[in-house]
C-alpha cells in the first residue's frame, strides 16, 4: 500500500467534537493512507484543531431538517465527484446514498461505518415515516456496499443477521496512554458527558439532585438543554447542576479526569441506544473512574469481565438516587472499581482496535 491510496470519510457534523473520527483518521493516515475528513460548516463552528490528516467543512445555507440533508448531500455528492479519492467512507446512513453512488461513478470502493443502529436512535423511532425511510436507505444500499463495519458486537450481529453479510466491529475506545491524568483532591462532583438530548435519562437524573449533596456537572449541548435548564430552575438547583456546554477533547479529558462518578443513563427508546458502547463508557474508564451506568447488553459484557460500574435496571428518579447514595457511601466498593478501571484500561484501548481497523482497509486494498 502507497501514499497514493486516498480516503475521503464524510459527516454531517462541524468535525470539532468527533472524537472517533479523529482516531480512525489520525490510525488510516499513519499506517500510510492519504486521508481526507468531510464535514459542514456552521455560523457557531470553532476553528479546527491540528491533525495530521486533511479536515474539510462544507456550508449550507440551511441546519437542519430535510432541507439541510438535501443541500448538504448535494454538495458533498460534488464535491466528492471532483476530488480524487480510492476509497470512501460513509458515516451513518444520513450520507451513504451520496458516498455510494460518487464512488461507483469514480470507481472507488465504497465503506459503510455505522456508528449507531440509525433507523433506531429515538429521534426516529418516534417518527414511523421517517424510520420507514431510513430502514429502505438501510435495507438498499448496506448489502451493496464494499465494507461495514459498527461499534459493537450486538450492532454487528443485527447486521449480519439481516444482511448476510460480514460486519465488523471497531468500538469507540480511547488511546491508551501512560497513566491517567493525575489531579489533586478537590470537591467532587457527578460528571455526564455527551449530547443532552431525550432518551438519556438526563431528566430523571435532574430531578435525583433534589436530594444528593454534591454538585452536577453536564458537559455538551443538544435538543432538551433549555427543558433541562428549566428544570433546574424548578427545583432551585442552579448552585448544583452546572452546564459546562460542548469542550474540547483535551479540555473535556481535564474535566473527567476531576470527576469522582461518572454517569451514563440510557431509556431503551429504540435498539440504538440498547445495543449502545457509548464514548462516555470508555471515557471514565481511562480516567479511572468508577461509574453508574444503565443495564444494557455492551456495559454488562464488559462490566461481567471487569467489574468497573454500578449497573442500573431502570432510571427510576429513586433508583438513580440510591445508586449515586451507594457508591458515594460504599468506599470499599469505589476502590475496587477504580482499581479495576486501571487493569481494564490496558486491554479495552485504540491502540488495540485501531489494528483491526487497519487490517480491514488492507484486505479492502
Amino acid at each position: 500500500m502507497t501514499k497514493s491510496h486516498k480516503i475521503i470519510l464524510t459527516v454531517t457534523n462541524d468535525l470539532i467534537y468527533d472524537q472517533r473520527m479523529q482516531r480512525i483518521c489520525t490510525s488510516l493516515t499513519s499506517a500510510g493512507y492519504e486521508v481526507e475528513l468531510v464535514g459542514r460548516e456552521l455560523s457557531t463552528s470553532k476553528p479546527l484543531d491540528k491533525y495530521p490528516f486533511v479536515q474539510t467543512r462544507l456550508k449550507c445555507w440551511y441546519n437542519k431538517g430535510k432541507f439541510f440533508y438535501l443541500e448538504y448531500n448535494l454538495r458533498l455528492f460534488f464535491y466528492l465527484l471532483v476530488n480524487q479519492a480510492d476509497i470512501i467512507c460513509s458515516i451513518d446512513l444520513d450520507t451513504i446514498v451520496t458516498g455510494y453512488y460518487a464512488a461507483r461513478l469514480k470507481g472507488a470502493k465504497i465503506v459503510y461505518d455505522a456508528h449507531e443502529y440509525f433507523p433506531e436512535v429515538p429521534e426516529v423511532v418516534r417518527r414511523p415515516l421517517i424510520q420507514r425511510i431510513w430502514r429502505w436507505v438501510e435495507r438498499t444500499y448496506t448489502p451493496k456496499v464494499d465494507l461495514v463495519y459498527t461499534t459493537t458486537q450486538s450492532i454487528s450481529e443485527v447486521f449480519e443477521k439481516e444482511y448476510k453479510r460480514p460486519v465488523y466491529t471497531i468500538r469507540n475506545l480511547p488511546f491508551l496512554e501512560d497513566s491517567p491524568i493525575a489531579v489533586p483532591p478537590g470537591k467532587p462532583y457527578l460528571l455526564y458527558q455527551g449530547a443532552l438530548n431525550e432518551g438519556r435519562g438526563l431528566e430523571h437524573l435532574t430531578s435525583a439532585m433534589t436530594d444528593l449533596d454534591i454538585d452536577l456537572y453536564l458537559v455538551g449541548d443538544g435538543d432538551i438543554t433549555d427543558q433541562l435548564k428549566a428544570l433546574v430552575s424548578k427545583f432551585g438547583l442552579e448552585d448544583k447542576v452546572k452546564f459546562l456546554g460542548f469542550r474540547k477533547p483535551a479540555e473535556l479529558k481535564q474535566i473527567t479526569a476531576q470527576a469522582y462518578i461518572g454517569l451514563n443513563l440510557l431509556e431503551k427508546k429504540g435498539l440504538s441506544y440498547y445495543y449502545s458502547l457509548a464514548n462516555k463508557f470508555s471515557d471514565y474508564i481511562h480516567a479511572g473512574i468508577p461509574q453508574i451506568c444503565i443495564n444494557f447488553p455492551e456495559y454488562k459484557r464488559i462490566n461481567d469481565e471487569y467489574n468497573i460500574a454500578l449497573l442500573v435496571e431502570n432510571l427510576d428518579q429513586n433508583t438513580i438516587k440510591t445508586a449515586i447514595e451507594r457508591l458515594l457511601k460504599d468506599k470499599k466498593m469505589y476502590g475496587e472499581f477504580k482499581e479495576n478501571c486501571l487493569v481494564c484500561r490496558r486491554e479495552l484501548n485504540w491502540q488495540s482496535e485501531e489494528k483491526k481497523l487497519i487490517s480491514l482497509y488492507e484486505r479492502l486494498n
